[in-house]
């Protein structure tokens, strides 16, 4: 087996890889990165010593960034759902919606999270305060965006939908998406009922207790 994965089940940013390994049924080895697998942290740790996760290693070929692995991953080993369209412009549609919620979603959400596990004294109240301002805008945006449609970018799933549902999922619990945000809500459970995310979503199960902010009972 040629493709090994460097990951945590619980982050999102691995979720992204993993569901687009799973949406093609992509065969690959994963190389768990948690504290009773010291040898495969250092293996990582040597791989890319910038420490993120995840890391894909393709023989000698090592790949960084959830994004890229992703689209990697259809340039290199496509499968029967290739997550990025051949189209440039069609590609551009999808890869602005995969910034969007990198960018939007994702770093105000994380940046509300890390700020939990600090020290108290090392809090940023305002930081904070900005971040759930700037999911509050994303949040109301995407929810226009999705109205009348299934997925985020073009009529069928892609990279963007790879990196949505474990952003999502995560910045719900973070700052919950409010009610009238109905067309948003929706896409949400689309994606916690796509098969790919619903598996990366059980192998996360047991892991809950890590999150800083108390994982609520659902989803």
């Amino acid at each position: 087996m040629s493709l090994k994965l460097y990951a945590h089940p619980f982050s999102s940013y691995c979720q992204k890889a993993l569901i687009a390994l799973y949406e093609n049924g992509t065969p690959f080895e994963w190389k768990m990165l948690s504290p009773e697998h010291p040898e495969v942290y250092a293996e990582f740790a040597e791989l890319w010593p910038l420490k993120r996760f995840p890391v894909l290693v393709d023989g000698k070929r090592t790949v960084t960034e959830a994004t890229c692995i992703v689209e990697y991953l259809d340039l290199y080993h496509p499968g029967p759902a290739p997550m990025l369209p051949r189209d440039p412009k069609e590609a551009l549609e999808v890869r602005g919606m995969d910034r969007f919620f990198d960018n939007y979603i994702s770093t105000p959400q994380q940046k509300i999270v890390f700020n939990a596990i600090r020290p108290e004294g090392q809090r940023d109240p305002h930081g904070v305060g900005e971040a759930r301002e700037m999911l509050e805008l994303a949040y109301a945006w995407l929810d226009r965006h999705m109205e009348g449609r299934e997925w985020a970018a073009l009529d069928r799933f892609t990279l963007a939908d790879c990196g949505a549902a474990p952003f999502l999922f995560y910045a719900d619990w973070t700052h919950a998406i409010d009610a009238r945000f109905r067309h948003l809500h929706a896409y949400r459970r689309r994606l916690l009922a796509r098969p790919s995310f619903a598996r990366a979503v059980d192998e996360a199960r047991p892991y809950r207790s890590f999150f800083p902010l108390g994982a609520p009972d659902r989803d």
